[in-house]
């Protein structure tokens, strides 16, 4: 349950979707790294908040206790201070798994690739929180998605909210998950479950939803910044701060069109400690699908100041931020879309089929292929010893192969090779 096959069209788009996604992340100067599959089981706990039940543990291997990875981001926090590394910038795709219920016409999978760009290392604040969020503005805009909207937060907005509404702190995270639902239930929903089973009072719930309704731009934060509440609080004031210069690099990127300041925006991960940031598809009605796709968030991320020191044996903090693509939902809708554009997509690169139009002419066809394999020419032929010539160029409108070149008796003779266009069927000797 929740793992797919991909036959030939699928794993073509995939490759183009994918190396779209990476030639992006190597515009912006980022290197590659890996890791394994595999992590200790407890590098992995504590780290996702809620989410640490999906979390696929294994059975004791010789002493080790093991997991699948859940994401990327804490391999690389644990890269980061296994290897001592204090500044870089990478990114990684990957599969990663999780024991989630799937719901795959959502792009909802067990085993999924992510991908990830992060930058680790001290800098000057939100410049690169800046260019994470051009980056995923370029990717949504390179793709044509449709519509997109970024909407970003801070977590120390959130928890300066929190506070000035009462909330006591060993509550901030369980109340910080439940703002999380408000993109997808009612305010009234997410009220009750705060009081209900986080056991927040009714006036801090209250509290709590006057801010979390907010989303605008710059406006927006310089009527927090003169809040009577909000600016008493140090966290939330330094968050809005941050928030106030992001937005004028946004500015200069030329992106803020595409920009939310949405005091919902929570995201579940226990391990954000600034800027959080989540960008939705907006909802487009498709003519060629009764129900319109629904797909909710295609990428997020944020920034994560102490997570490298949790494994750091002396506790050394490497700053990160980072941004991962949700390349599975936009797998799914582009998917989606070519299924209703009843257009067929190609699924090898074979430039040219070697065909012959007469009988015993295989040595030849082996010889000419030979010579296009080794000048790097992406070449096919057919497997029998005397297919029919009306046979071969079938093959090629069948599988898309722009190019025949024919070797006859005639062209044999000549000393030649008749190159043949398979759509126009003009014909030139060569």
């Amino acid at each position: 349950q929740g793992t797919r096959d991909h036959p030939p069209a699928q794993a073509a788009l995939r490759e183009r979707l994918l190396s779209a996604v990476v030639s992006c992340f190597k515009r912006h100067g980022a290197a590659a790294i890996d890791t394994p599959v595999l992590e200790l089981r407890e590098t992995l706990m504590g780290k996702y908040g809620e989410d640490t039940k999906l979390i696929y543990e294994l059975q004791d291997q010789g002493g080790e206790l093991l997991a699948l990875r859940y994401d990327l981001t804490v391999p690389f926090a644990r890269y980061l201070a296994m290897n001592k590394v204090t500044t870089m910038k990478r990114y990684h795709v990957a599969k990663v798994y999780r024991r989630d219920n799937p719901a795959t016409s959502r792009g909802r999978y067990r085993e999924f690739y992510q991908c990830d760009f992060d930058i680790a290392g001290q800098f000057d604040p939100m410049i690169p929180d800046a260019e994470c969020l051009k980056i995923v503005h370029e990717i949504l805009s390179d793709l044509q998605l449709g519509d997109f909207l970024i909407k970003v937060n801070d977590r120390r907005i959130l928890n300066g909210v929190f506070a000035v509404c009462g909330v006591p702190e060993s509550k901030f995270i369980p109340a910080c998950s439940t703002v999380d639902k408000l993109d997808k239930v009612p305010w009234e929903d997410v009220r009750s479950e705060m009081v209900g089973e986080k056991g927040l009072s009714p006036e801090a719930a209250d509290g709590i939803g006057e801010y979390v309704q907010l989303h605008g731009g710059l406006e927006l934060i310089e009527r927090l910044l003169q809040d009577p509440k909000l600016s008493q609080n140090k966290l939330a004031k330094e968050g809005l701060g941050d928030m106030k210069l992001l937005f004028e690099y946004l500015t200069l990127f030329g992106i803020t069109g595409k920009i939310s300041f949405d005091l919902s925006l929570a995201r579940g991960l226990d391990y954000y400690t600034g800027v959080i940031f989540e960008a939705v598809l907006l909802q487009q009605e498709n003519e060629h699908v009764e129900e319109p796709l629904s797909v909710g968030s295609v990428a997020g991320g944020g920034r994560y100041d102490g997570l490298v020191g949790m494994f750091d044996p002396k506790g050394r903090k490497v700053p990160c931020v980072g941004v991962s693509i949700g390349i599975e939902r936009i797998f799914s809708i582009l998917e989606q879309r070519l299924e209703a554009s009843g257009k067929k997509l190609r699924t090898t690169e074979t430039q040219v089929l070697v065909a012959t139009p007469q009988k015993h002419l295989l040595a030849a066809r082996l010889k000419l292929i030979s010579e296009l394999w080794d000048a790097g020419v992406k070449a096919e032929m057919l497997y029998k010893k005397d297919p029919k010539l009306l046979k071969q160029l079938q093959y090629c409108e069948a599988m898309g192969i722009p190019l025949a070149a024919i070797v006859g008796e005639q062209e044999l003779a000549d000393g030649v090779v008749k190159l043949r266009d398979v759509a126009t069927r003009e014909e030139v000797r060569m």
